[in-house]
């Protein structure tokens, strides 16, 4: 059942990404802990519910359970090659789940040591995969990681971790162009960037948005450069220098957004217990 929620304030910022009779709308509700939202090729909608430890998919405004149990998944994304790839948050690895339904681990263990708790991730599309690990999803479990990093799985099967620095690294997400990838570093209150390095790696790391209300979560882009991070009372938009163009207000707060329909138009949210979704007048950066 869809729900109108809230017509929205735009500040001056805001009203080039949406249009003004923009509303945010509660498509599902319900669940425990939303996340992971990720637009499939069929036009659905998957996402997660942590502590209900179930994959759901989505199409139209009804959902149905895709996995269960999930092994507690958290971020999904579609890479390049069109499978589901998932980031196991209480089983501690990385997933596919290929043509036929069968899940593969493709990363589990660092240097012979086992994963925190996987969190995020996002394709370059050259088909290297990137993900964060922070320990959000230990639980009672052993950490045998002595830091919280950034992962990533090259196209050939070469793992290989891209930054130690970080206190909590969460949301993850390139720039259109792929020069440049932003972290969120949640317990910091801020997102940093890097550059993309030839060789996939990470150089000169700075702070590219501070103080963000709330805890910055998951994050997209559009085909502008625009970011859109989940934080405290709604999505916060920055432009490609950094600037703040205002935060789209949701009713519970959001852990992560996915760019969904045809036009990649549609900005969908998970929020705590429920999915919204919000017409942009600019077109997102889907995968």
């Amino acid at each position: 059942m869809l729900f109108a929620t809230m017509a929205l304030p735009l500040s001056s910022g805001l009203d080039q990404i949406l249009a003004p009779e923009a509303k945010v709308e509660r498509v599902l509700t319900g669940y425990k802990f939303t996340e992971g939202p990720a637009w499939t090729h069929k036009g659905t909608l998957i996402f997660s519910d942590i502590n209900g430890n179930q994959l759901l998919e989505m199409k139209g405004d009804k959902a149905t359970v895709y996995r269960e149990p999930s092994g507690n998944a958290n971020g999904n994304t579609i890479g390049p090659d069109g499978f589901l790839y998932t980031a196991g948050h209480g089983a501690r690895v990385v997933t596919k789940t290929d043509a036929n339904g069968h899940i593969h681990v493709v990363a589990d263990l660092f240097e012979g040591k086992k994963f925190n708790s996987p969190n995020d991730l996002a394709f370059r599309k050259n088909g290297d995969l990137y993900f964060t690990d922070p320990a959000y999803g230990l639980g009672g479990g052993k950490a045998e990681l002595a830091f919280k990093g950034v992962f990533r799985l090259a196209k050939d099967g070469k793992l290989s971790c891209l930054g130690k620095d970080f206190q909590t690294p969460n949301g993850i997400v390139f720039s259109p162009d792929e020069k440049l990838c932003y972290v969120a570093d949640t317990e910091r209150h801020h997102v940093r960037v890097f550059d993309v390095a030839p060789d996939g790696g990470f150089a000169n790391g700075r702070v590219f948005a501070k103080d963000i209300e709330g805890y910055p979560d998951g994050m997209r882009v559009d085909v502008e450069g625009n970011l859109y991070v989940a934080a405290g009372g709604g999505i916060h938009v920055f432009t490609p220098k950094g600037e703040a163009l205002g935060v789209i207000p949701v009713p519970e707060t959001p852990t992560n957004c996915a760019w969904g329909e045809d036009d990649a138009k549609t900005l969908y949210v998970t929020a705590q217990s429920s999915v919204y979704k919000v017409r942009c007048r600019i077109k997102g950066v889907r995968f």
